[in-house]
């Protein structure tokens, strides 16, 4: 399931990522689940790394630590594009 709990995450996170940070960045929405996904990811080491606990399901608190996971790797792909 954990799997398949961050790839709906990072979903989820890369949609509302997109949303709060609209502009044009080519690839669509593949590009844009996987950023979400990769979000995920970052969002959760970050947090570990901080002492703010872990994402371990569909919880309030894993949503936002992969969404602003999201938003942190959107910002750096968009910085690395131009």
């Amino acid at each position: 399931m954990g799997i398949l709990s961050w790839i709906i995450f990072g979903l989820i996170a890369g949609i509302i990522a997109k949303w709060i940070m609209p502009g044009r960045d080519g690839g669509g929405f593949i590009i844009t689940v996987l950023l979400g996904i990769i979000g995920a990811v970052v969002g959760g080491y970050i947090s570990t790394f901080f002492g703010h606990g872990r994402v371990d399901g569909f919880n309030f608190g894993s949503f936002v630590v992969a969404v602003i996971g999201a938003i942190v790797v959107l910002w750096v792909y968009r910085l690395i594009r131009r």
